[in-house]
């Protein structure tokens, strides 16, 4: 019998994917996906238009992807990091509070940034900006990004990271995120799983160290993102270390984004064992199959 594919964290139009949340099951079962995760950046809005959309047979997985802040383990200022919580109950107050809080800090951040750049000259503005968000959805760079591409201004969402929207740049304007030990905490306390996502992936700036891993393990952390398209082959097996020697649930996911990137959907999966080993743990809403 063959293996299912399984993808654990993938964006659609409610965050800052490109597929809306029906054309992002639609493009998953395409890619003979049997068990899918939406997972878009603080915010639960995707997942009543994905569940509408399952094809029979098909299982998903509700579930956010938390910007969060942590220790590095090495003494210097906190790093942004992000967890994925799944199967939460999107109903619990504390994860309300706070997505709403996240989504308003990302619309006040995004209006700065624009700011900025008309300031500069640049050619455009907020109602090109939030004029792509869908009701309910979370603002991004990759907005911003994509209304640079309509302006002519950048030939692609790639090109604007790299020249203008990089953490660091004249424009770039922080954020306030939860503390990823809160946020655990906030996803255990709704019912859900928490998992790292991609902590090792250097490529978009610093990590934190692997003691942190093992310290967020012992404070609740389910599990561990390892087979990610930004991570290393050596960051792998040392993840794959760490999972072994704390009993993290160790999975795999594309962080499908649609045409933001070029990574396709099921670039990576997670194993079967994996997702029931998280299964067993969430009690916040139930798996639902098509």
């Amino acid at each position: 019998m063959p293996r299912p594919r399984i993808d654990l964290h993938t964006h659609s139009t409610a965050s800052d994917g490109t597929d809306d949340p029906a054309r992002l099951v639609t493009v998953a079962a395409a890619a003979q996906i049997d068990v899918l995760a939406i997972t878009d950046h603080d915010t639960t809005s995707g997942w009543a238009a994905a569940a509408a959309a399952l094809p029979p047979g098909m299982r998903l997985l509700r579930g956010a992807e938390f910007s969060c802040v942590c220790p590095t383990g090495r003494g210097d200022r906190d790093v942004a990091v992000h967890l994925l919580g799944y199967q939460f109950d999107p109903e619990h107050a504390a994860i309300v509070a706070e997505q709403a809080r996240l989504r308003a800090e990302r619309v006040e951040r995004l209006h700065r940034m624009t700011e900025k750049m008309a300031a500069d000259g640049y050619p455009v503005d907020t109602d090109a900006v939030f004029a792509q968000l869908p009701a309910g959805a979370s603002a991004g760079r990759p907005h911003l990004a994509r209304a640079l591409v309509a302006a002519g201004v950048v030939g692609s969402v790639t090109e604007a990271f790299a020249t203008l929207l990089y953490n660091g740049s004249p424009y770039y304007v922080p954020k306030s995120d939860t503390p990823v030990r809160t946020a655990i905490e906030m996803v255990r306390a709704a019912g859900g799983v928490a998992v790292f996502a991609h902590p090792l992936a250097r490529k978009r700036g610093r990590v934190v160290e692997p003691s942190v891993i093992v310290e967020l393990a012992a404070a609740g952390l389910t599990g561990v993102e390892v087979d990610h398209p930004d991570h290393a082959p050596e960051d792998r097996e040392l993840l794959r270390g760490l999972a072994a020697e704390t009993g993290l649930v160790v999975t795999g996911s594309s962080d499908y984004h649609g045409t933001n990137k070029t990574t396709p959907i099921a670039a990576e999966t997670t194993a079967a064992e994996a997702l029931e080993r998280l299964l067993d743990n969430a009690t916040g809403v139930d798996v639902l199959t098509g």
